[in-house]
């Protein structure tokens, strides 16, 4: 049984990883959070040592380091994304390893600091890639591994999650603390793009905005045309029809893949691979985080005939 410390109790990720932490049969001894709405522990843990202000958390997690068995092995890390990289360096400086969700990092020239932390330390970063966990991803990627078409791929990847005005005020509505909605929202599709059909050699970006984006991607084995969106005005109207708020489609050469189920278990997965020391860390994180970066400073162009079909209309 493994001792884990959380970071970002009160944010909307926490519960998938207090219940892998629970589901794994750990230990969560430590919490912390700027805000106190963190009621939700105790549909987990009810023996938690809870923080509002980071420097007693940090006092009270290098205490546990030398008294032998209360030391932090794992550091989950659900905090915004302008403070992951601090908070891997903290938990590898205390000698835990990290679990940190997506992104690792905003600008991809920190990985190669967190790299020589993990020299340093002895310590290892782990990421949460959970899509490469959903049944349906593994099996359209195996496909696409086993095929011997010429040809690439035509594939359109929509992703609509509608936010409220909160979202504008809110750490995610500013670029500089979010990474913008390619990395915020984009960020694990793009590594399912690239996990499935190889890396990046060119792209566009048709639309950008605080609220939506939109290009074009080419991949080794596919030509992607992506749009991302929070606003609820891009939602189909089936699904608004449906009282839904959240629209995932990928389509490959014409057809759907269906992957809008099974979603409620990737992060236990995630958390076995971890602990059996078989994690996703920097360097599979790597060409996502790149390829976010680059598309968030890229210049804006005329989508023409790789426009994505919701720019057309």
């Amino acid at each position: 049984m493994s001792n884990f410390a959380l970071i970002g109790a009160g944010g909307y990720i926490a519960p998938r990883h207090l219940k892998a932490i629970r589901e794994t049969e750990n230990r969560l001894i430590a919490a912390l959070d700027r805000h106190d709405s963190v009621g939700i522990l105790d549909s987990y843990f009810m023996d938690v040592s809870f923080f509002t202000e980071f420097e007693r958390f940090d006092r009270h997690a290098s205490k546990l380091g030398r008294q032998g068995g209360e030391r932090i092995d794992f550091v989950s890390i659900c905090s915004p994304n302008y403070l992951h990289d601090a908070h891997i360096r903290f938990a590898l400086r205390i000698g835990a390893d990290a679990i940190c969700e997506k992104p690792l990092v905003i600008n991809p020239w920190n990985l190669d600091h967190l790299a020589e932390l993990e020299t340093e330390t002895g310590q290892r970063v782990y990421t949460v890639l959970q899509l490469r966990k959903h049944q349906a991803i593994s099996r359209l990627r195996d496909r696409i591994a086993e095929e011997e078409k010429a040809e690439k791929h035509e594939v359109d990847l929509t992703y609509i999650t509608s936010r409220g005005k909160w979202y504008f005020v809110s750490w995610k509505g500013d670029e500089e603390k979010s990474g913008g909605v390619a990395t915020n929202i984009g960020i694990h599709f793009f590594d399912m793009l690239l996990w499935i059909f190889g890396r990046a050699r060119g792209l566009e970006v048709h639309r950008a905005g605080p609220d939506r984006m939109a290009g074009f991607l080419e991949l080794e084995r596919a030509r992607v045309r992506w749009f991302l969106s929070v606003s609820a005005d891009d939602l189909p109207e089936a699904v608004r029809g449906e009282g839904q708020r959240t629209y995932r489609s990928i389509r490959v050469d014409g057809q759907e893949v269906e992957f809008s189920r099974g979603f409620a278990d990737l992060h236990t997965e995630v958390y076995r691979d971890v602990l059996a020391g078989k994690g996703d860390g920097i360097e599979e994180a790597r060409p996502a985080i790149e390829l976010a970066y680059q598309i968030r400073t890229a210049s804006v162009v005329a989508p023409g005939a790789h426009a994505h079909p919701l720019l057309k209309t």
